[in-house]
């Protein structure tokens, strides 16, 4: 399968990329729900996030514990709200979305972004990045 994840990883579609190592790739949603709304994926394309086998499950989280970090830093919100949804690409993936309640954890909120603001909240979070 070729998924639009599996596109961007191969640098067919660009992205506003925050990090990547040899497993995963974190980049900016272009339709987030706030800004700094961050997207984790493993390079390895796997359908369902609990398809995923232990060491990659836990390697995704602690790769998307310090992208959190840095996007907290980034933008005004009171928490980093984490979500697996699973059905709107088939490709396994982690949403960090700054929050400030738990309602803002809704994609009804979600809003094509304008690339100059993208490029500026990608820039912000990995000045932040350890």
């Amino acid at each position: 399968m070729t998924t639009v994840f599996a596109r961007i990883i191969n640098g067919e579609i660009p992205c506003q990329k925050i990090a990547e190592d040899d497993r995963f790739l974190a980049f900016l949603d272009i339709r987030p729900i706030a800004p700094g709304h961050t997207l984790v994926i493993p390079k390895e394309e796997v359908d369902y996030f609990f398809d995923l086998d232990d060491a990659l499950l836990a390697g995704i989280m602690v790769f998307s514990k310090k992208i959190a970090v840095a996007i907290k830093k980034s933008v005004e919100c009171q928490r980093i709200g984490i979500m697996v949804a699973g059905v709107e690409v088939p490709h396994a993936h982690v949403h960090l979305v700054p929050i400030k309640t738990v309602g803002d954890l809704n994609f009804a909120k979600a809003r094509p972004a304008d690339q100059g603001q993208l490029t500026a909240v990608a820039a912000e979070i990995r000045k932040h990045l350890r």
